[in-house]
Parts: structure tokens; sequence; C-alpha cells
């Protein structure tokens, strides 16, 4: 499981912008987000957790690594 906090995911349309572009980057990955806590949980298939974070960074977030 690989874990960011991406404190500026502040709705349901940041949720929807960060799950889109971790599929489309890893399409079989299970995404799991905690709006309340800002947190994102991701069971990877094909992408490293420095792929995933450039993807939310794209997306237009700021994810830091956290613990699973």
């Amino acid at each position: 499981m690989i874990a960011f906090e991406v404190q500026d995911m502040t709705c349901g349309h940041c949720v929807r912008t960060i799950t889109q572009a971790v599929q489309a980057l890893d399409p079989k990955a299970r995404v799991q987000i905690d709006l309340a806590t800002h947190r994102v949980a991701i069971e990877a298939v094909q992408a490293d957790a420095a792929a995933l974070g450039d993807a939310i960074r794209e997306a237009g977030f700021t994810p830091v690594a956290a613990t699973a």
C-alpha cells in the first residue's frame, strides 16, 4: 500500500481528479481516499510511489508521502 497526505484535496471533485490521475497511470490500482483526513491510499499494480506521486502532482495537487 502506498499512501500520501494531500492537504490541498478539499472536495469530491478533487477526489475524482486524483482517482482518475492514478488510474490513468495504473488502471488496475485500487484507490482509497479519506477526504476528512486528506489521505490517499493506493494499492498499485504497475506503478511505484514516485510515479504515483508525480501523477497526483501533475493533476494539480501536492502529495506528501505518508506511512501506510
